[in-house]
């Protein structure tokens, strides 16, 4: 017999061997779960996640060198360039590429003539990537120098050059651009972010110390061009003006000069020039005031009797006057006792309200804004778009200074009703009188017409005319519209006269305010807006000439001859033919009277030079062409002049048919 003990014994050995097995067999599974989650979590990482874990490697690797864009090209109304992008070669450098820093910096010195030390210290830097100095935007014979040397870490990059084709033409409405190709005024400022497209890169892969990693090539990514817009300006009517501004300056010598050209049925800029003006390549080489300050939009002053348009304009919407009726005008106009009188010493005694217009009568002005009341006039002032900007596509736009009109006395109604006491900018008086030319409608002004794929040349957006609101009704529109021609023909407008063309506008003449606030003596700023046709304008124009130096300063001397002549020229320039229906001109015993200039075309020379001498106006001739004929002329035959006009014939063989 077995004993009792043993086989408890033997009982207990069983259990426990039983027990490590199966301890055993849990850590054997659980092993093989982990062995099994490990070769799943090493499968995942293989095959799913390796594309994204190697982009993720890719990137950390990845340097990249910018390339700059092709910034968008501006164009005139016409298509003329006004602004364009040459590609530049740029020298960048990768210093943890570049291993013998000293003998690259003296090698590149002597190829872009700049200080060993200069170049040695930026290749030295702890940066991905410098550029080199004097390596920005060079010429392709030293970008081809640069190459040849096959230096370790240097690359060529491309940049942008701007250029502006016409020089100071438009200036401060295209702006320019900085070293990095950003606009920082003007248009190029405005519409940067469309101009400027979208960066590529030179792309390779460095290890973290910055070194090309073995096995690897740079890519190349190109850079998306920006947009190119096409504006309102047009070139060859900015030239007439920037013609007749730089003979202003000649004669004259002002502070300075501004001038818009619109056209009032759009809102359209047609020209925006000023003086002192500047050329945007090269805008370090001027003072920051002159190319920071777009006058035409920025600056603010008194307006004086240009602004009398808008007190015209709504006396006769408010039917407070007619133009036929009369007032009697004794050199004066008392108001809360103070005697302000008119610029004619002695008055002009008793005329028409027509005549009133005609003569810039501030005391019939006066009346005007007395019969309105304040409520009435600042109501049509704030309508016409003063004291808030326009609104118009360019930085730095003011808004000139109102009456409060809660502190609107007689005082201050009497004075705003001449344009006295308000302040204004040139390109509000061009909306507003736009608005009378326009039938009544104020238009939103702009520059920035079309914008199109700088590649496919596809229109991309095209901007329509903004009418903003109804200020006075065409009726009104018309009435005033004569009364500013007559201005023209039979008033202080005179020198803007121009034969054919029925030139509406008026003068200004208005003192300057200086630092302590009161009127600084001798210091004027003179001024002409007006509209061509009459009957229906196809534009508008304004100069305002800041303290000329003349014996005689008034608008009607200074400023209406620039802008008769401008939209005389203009107008031909656009093909508008000539009209015998508008008022004819008055002319006084100083007064020189055009003439007619004779037909010469087919006469041989001798003969065409005798006649214009022996005419009544005794006219010169300048010759062009070869030949002893003449075979056309300018100004065509017919063509009212002043006398002693110098007149081009063209000369050429005998016509057939000539005696």
């Amino acid at each position: 017999m077995v004993p009792t003990e043993a086989v408890k014994g033997g009982g207990h050995v069983g259990d426990r061997d039983w027990t490590r097995r199966r301890r055993l067999a849990w850590v054997s599974l659980a092993a093989l779960l982990t062995f099994a989650l490990l070769i799943g979590r090493l499968g995942y990482i293989q095959l799913v996640q390796s594309p994204w874990l190697t982009q993720r490697a890719m990137d950390s690797w990845r340097r990249d060198i910018p390339v700059e864009p092709k910034r968008g090209t501006v164009y005139d109304r016409n298509g003329h360039v006004l602004a364009y992008n040459v590609s530049a070669p740029t020298v960048v450098a990768v210093p943890a590429q570049i291993r013998d820093k000293t003998a690259t910096a003296a090698r590149l010195a002597a190829v872009l003539n700049v200080s060993e030390q200069r170049i040695l210290s930026l290749i030295s830097k702890r940066t991905l990537m410098v550029y080199v100095a004097g390596g920005r935007k060079i010429d392709d014979a030293k970008a081809k120098a640069v190459r040849d040397l096959h230096l370790p870490g240097v690359y060529i990059t491309e940049e942008g050059r701007r250029y502006y084709p016409f020089g100071e033409l438009a200036a401060h409405v295209l702006g320019f651009v900085g070293i990095d190709n950003q606009g920082l005024a003007g248009l190029e400022a405005e519409y940067d972010a469309r101009l400027r497209g979208f960066p590529g890169a030179i792309s390779f892969f460095a290890n973290a110390k910055g070194e090309a990693m073995p096995g690897t090539e740079s890519t190349y990514i190109p850079p998306q061009p920006g947009e190119d817009v096409y504006l309102t300006l047009d070139e060859q009517i900015s030239s007439f003006v920037r013609r007749e501004i730089d003979r202003v300056v000649a004669e004259y010598h002002p502070d300075s000069v501004t001038a818009v050209v619109a056209d009032p049925a759009t809102g359209e800029i047609l020209a925006m020039e000023n003086a002192p003006t500047f050329n945007p390549a090269n805008y370090q080489d001027y003072p920051h005031q002159v190319y920071d300050r777009n006058l035409a939009i920025w600056k603010t002053f008194e307006p004086g009797s240009t602004f009398k348009i808008v007190t015209l304009s709504a006396a006769l919407q408010e039917n407070k006057i007619r133009l036929d009726e009369r007032f009697f005008d004794p050199g004066y106009f008392e108001v809360a006792g103070h005697r302000i009188r008119c610029w004619k010493a002695g008055g002009h005694g008793s005329e028409s309200f027509l005549e009133v217009v005609e003569n810039s009568c501030n005391p019939g002005f006066m009346l005007m804004g007395q019969r309105l009341g304040k409520d009435a006039l600042f109501h049509y002032i704030r309508a016409f778009g003063f004291g808030s900007k326009t609104g118009i596509d360019l930085p730095g736009e003011g808004s000139g200074i109102l009456f409060k009109l809660s502190r609107v006395g007689p005082l201050e109604l009497a004075t705003t009703s001449f344009g006295q006491g308000v302040s204004v900018t040139p390109i509000q008086q061009v909306v507003a009188v736009s608005a009378v030319a326009n039938g009544g409608a104020l238009m939103k002004p702009y520059v920035a017409a079309k914008w199109v794929d700088h590649e496919t040349g596809q229109v991309i957006s095209e901007r329509q005319p903004t009418p903003v609101r109804r200020v006075i009704s065409p009726q009104t529109a018309e009435l005033v519209r004569g009364a500013l021609e007559s201005v023209v023909a039979r008033g202080t407008g005179k020198n803007a006269y121009s034969e054919g063309y029925r030139v509406a506008g008026k003068t200004g003449t208005a003192q300057v305010v200086g630092p302590d606030g009161h009127y600084m003596r001798n210091h004027y700023i003179v001024s002409f807006i007006g509209m061509a046709p009459a009957d229906h304008p196809r534009l508008v124009a304004y100069v305002a000439v800041d303290n000329p130096k003349a014996p005689v300063i008034f608008g009607g001397v200074i400023a209406a001859p620039v802008v008769g002549h401008i939209l005389a020229d203009s107008l031909q320039y656009l093909g508008v033919p000539p009209s015998s229906q508008g008022i004819p001109r008055e002319y006084g015993y100083l007064d020189t009277k055009p003439v007619e200039v004779p037909d010469v075309s087919g006469r041989s020379l001798d003969e065409a030079r005798r006649t214009m001498l022996e005419s009544s106006a005794q006219l010169y001739v300048a010759t062009a062409g070869q030949g002893d004929y003449v075979i056309a002329q300018a100004p065509q035959a017919g063509t009212k002049v002043p006398p002693g006009t110098m007149v081009r014939i063209y000369l050429g063989p005998k016509p057939a048919g000539a005696p």
